[in-house]
């Protein structure tokens, strides 16, 4: 099921994403001397702009940078797309623009569910901008779903990824950077999204923890997992849910969230499946406590 997760949250991520910035990701400033006129108008197109939250846009400075950054964009593979980025970075180590190829390696490595180089890309990301708040979803999610109980550095995993879910909570209004005229429902749907996964890896936490006040506490932050993105809830989440309920004896408010589960889900897949396990086992106690 944490494999299943980690897919769900890199495909909507990568579609989001799209959506929301464009096939580039982010608007990226040129500047060029081919004459004075193209001179001014470029240097009018590369003055700082903000995003609604102030947030600054990353810039290209010449075109020389602008080209290679181009190049390293057109990277087919997340090991080109990453050794791209360390090129570029050592050539231009003063750039704004080379964490956005960190970031698509870091996508890209998302897609090929590589967590572990997810969290490596995201780390150097991070070096560059702490407080941006898909980075920090995105590490998260990685750190989360790739912890098992058998970890001797578990609860290290989980307190890393627990702190940068709560700081992406508290970024997402401010430093999520847009590109200027995005409409707005859109950049809505992704605020959304990555408030949704925040609390969802924040459930997720709780929930691999298997105590009876851990399930309580996971139960809160699943419900507003899926509080936040009602268009699109998780059903990873909404299954944990009916589990952290059953886990805390609460089997009529567990079969009813069970019985979303099943509806979100399909026969046959990992998630589905438990759902529908999940279902039966709910469906006899509650039949059983009515006899």
């Amino acid at each position: 099921m944490k494999r299943t997760a980690f897919m769900t949250a890199a495909l909507m991520s990568a579609a989001l994403a799209c959506a929301l910035f464009g096939s580039s990701q982010l608007a990226v400033a040129q500047s060029s001397d081919k004459d004075a006129k193209d001179k001014d108008a470029k240097k009018d197109a590369a003055a700082p702009q903000t995003t609604p939250s102030g947030k600054h846009l990353p810039q290209a400075k010449t075109q020389p940078e602008f080209d290679a950054y181009q190049t390293a964009m057109a990277s087919t593979t997340p090991e080109a797309t990453e050794k791209a980025g360390d090129d570029f970075a050592a050539k231009f180590p003063e750039s704004e623009i080379k964490i956005l190829i960190f970031k698509q390696a870091m996508r890209s490595y998302q897609s090929a569910n590589n967590a572990d180089k997810v969290v490596d890309l995201g780390r150097k990301s991070l070096a560059l901008d702490p407080d941006d708040p898909e980075v920090l979803v995105d590490v998260a999610q990685a750190l989360a779903e790739r912890t098992r109980s058998s970890d001797l550095d578990k609860d290290q995993k989980y307190a890393e990824a627990q702190k940068y879910a709560e700081k992406s909570l508290q970024t997402v209004d401010t430093d999520l950077v847009v590109t200027p005229g995005t409409p707005q429902d859109k950049v809505d749907q992704f605020k959304g999204y990555l408030r949704s996964t925040a609390y969802g890896i924040l459930g997720a936490i709780y929930y691999n923890k298997d105590t009876k006040a851990d399930y309580a506490a996971a139960e809160g932050y699943l419900r507003k997992s899926i509080a936040a993105l009602p268009s699109q809830p998780d059903p990873v989440a909404q299954l944990r849910l009916a589990i952290a309920l059953d886990k805390q004896d609460h089997y009529s408010d567990a079969l009813a969230e069970a019985n979303k589960a099943v509806q979100m889900t399909k026969e046959g897949t990992v998630v589905g499946d438990t759902a529908r396990r999940e279902q039966s086992r709910l469906q006899t106690l509650t039949a059983n406590s009515i006899k």
